[in-house]
């Protein structure tokens, strides 16, 4: 259970400094890898919030939140933000001094644990691929986003990179584009240029 909840976790990840085939062996050794400085080079986590284009009143739900490292960033910029992870004690990383605004949800595996018509944004940044049972997990979304709200998904491209996991762990543009448009959504805008190793796609409900 241990290994599959890792698995699901690897949200963000900065495996630059991890084998392919290693995964930490704790939260608090993963934690080490979401929070690792040399991240945010081709991350580029203020490049990503302000294409997000967030209100002061949107509300922002960060899946596989992890340690809060792009939470904690929306939550300057949006009025409520949802951190939701598997792992209980990485949201008690992303807890400790979050802003009054911010908010932990410890999901299960196959269900982000969000009230109904409770965000304006869903954001998913190298978790898709984890989920096992995608069109099950869509549907619940589908209930906790408002009319008129957005998916988004960063995650990386389906080849050999110098970071992330082997190109059989990942999705393929296509196949993201394809599984949201059966869930019942339509890819809006395509962000190209910015991030060095991933695609960076928004979604609306159809």
């Amino acid at each position: 259970m241990r290994l599959n909840v890792m698995l699901f976790l690897l949200a963000g990840l900065g495996l630059g400094q991890v084998p392919h085939q290693h995964h930490p062996p704790s939260s608090a050794e993963y934690a080490k890898v979401l929070e690792d400085p040399s991240r945010d080079a081709w991350q580029k986590p203020h490049e990503v919030v302000m294409a997000l284009g967030l209100k002061a009143t949107d509300a922002v739900a960060d899946i596989g939140a992890g340690t809060g490292y792009f939470a904690r960033r929306f939550a300057n910029h949006a009025g409520k933000v949802y951190a939701v992870d598997i792992d209980k004690e990485l949201l008690g990383i992303t807890q400790k001094n979050a802003p009054a605004n911010l908010t932990v949800v410890l999901a299960a595996a196959d269900d982000p644990r969000l009230p109904e018509q409770s965000v304006d944004l869903v954001f998913f940044c190298d978790v898709l691929h984890h989920i096992q049972n995608r069109a099950k997990y869509y549907t619940k979304l589908l209930k906790a986003l408002k009319p008129g709200g957005r998916v988004v998904v960063i995650d990386f491209y389906k080849k050999d990179l110098p970071v992330g996991p082997p190109p059989s762990m990942k999705l393929s543009e296509e196949e993201v584009v394809g599984e949201l448009r059966n869930a019942g959504f339509t890819l809006s805008k395509r962000i190209d240029n910015t991030l060095p190793y991933q695609y960076f796609l928004f979604f609306e409900r159809r």
